[in-house]
């Protein structure tokens, strides 16, 4: 135990008071923070990909920003009743079964990734229906901006000290206050940095260098395998949901399993991506 301690000392944990500031029972916290960032964010950054014309087939972007400006409302909702739902879902059902009404008592539990992509994919649908809006094009415009909101929630988690990674005795291993005695993973700076900052940058560079924008699905498609790999790959440093556990072989985790439709999924929307539409043709949604 004392070479463990010893060992985790090299880089201690910042601990960070989730609260930012309260003024009398409101108090604001830092994952809230990251939600709001997140989506003012991800809104001006889908605005400059529609401002630049020449990303888009035939110089024609699928939406004006105006559009975009309407749907940021309709991804918050997705986001927020999709994350949830999917975590009572896929981590919390037996206990919400039993007791109702801890399905909104979101200090038992949190926000699911996958709920919440889930969320905002119907909330896409349904959005570009009603505007006669390409499908997968919409769906194009907001997969390079969902990195942004994974950087700031993966740094929202690390400040308040949850979803750490297993034991390890890595030079960078931190003891979190709610972690037990033992240095973990900081699996949440792994995931900030892949599902982030790496993600983002492969996307960035899909989209203004190779022009994946000009083919339906292809930028989409990109992202949801992108997202896929990184959260499989993390998995193995992260400690998975106490109330589930490991599913098989002391080493498959829910995320994995999640995962691996998305993977699928990414991987036959890039590869059945359709060619770029003519000049003039309008693509059918």
């Amino acid at each position: 135990m004392e070479y463990i301690l010893a060992h985790a000392a090299l880089l201690p944990y910042p601990q960070i008071d989730p609260i930012i500031f309260s003024l009398g029972p409101l108090a604001v916290h830092w994952y809230g923070v990251a939600y709001v960032a997140s989506i003012l964010l991800g809104w001006l950054y889908a605005r400059s990909l529609l401002a630049n014309d020449a990303l888009w087939p035939a110089n024609r972007p699928p939406m004006t920003r105006a559009q975009i400006d309407d749907f940021i409302f309709w991804a918050a909702i997705g986001i927020v009743l999709g994350g949830r739902i999917g975590y009572i879902l896929f981590y919390d059902l037996a206990p919400v079964l039993a007791h109702p009404l801890r399905a909104v008592e979101i200090w038992n539990g949190g926000m699911s990734f996958h709920g919440g992509l889930i969320g905002v994919t119907l909330a896409i649908a349904i959005f570009a229906r009603t505007r006669s809006i390409n499908v997968w094009q919409l769906c194009d415009v907001i997969a390079p901006c969902v990195p942004i909101g994974l950087f700031f929630g993966r740094l929202a988690n690390f400040v308040n000290d949850e979803l750490w990674g297993r034991i390890t005795d890595v030079p960078w291993a931190m003891i979190f206050p709610t972690g037990g005695p033992y240095p973990r993973h900081p699996s949440q700076l792994y995931e900030a940095g892949l599902e982030g900052i790496v993600l983002f940058l492969v996307l960035r560079f899909l989209t203004h260098r190779i022009g994946t924008l000009k083919r339906p699905r292809l930028t989409a498609g990109a992202f949801v395998a992108g997202y896929a790999l990184c959260r499989i790959f993390v998995e193995f440093f992260r400690e998975p949901d106490p109330q589930l556990g490991y599913l098989a072989g002391g080493w498959l985790t829910m995320g994995m399993v999640l995962s691996l439709p998305m993977l699928a999924v990414g991987i036959w929307a890039m590869a059945w991506t359709p060619a770029r539409p003519a000049a003039g043709e309008r693509l059918r949604s």
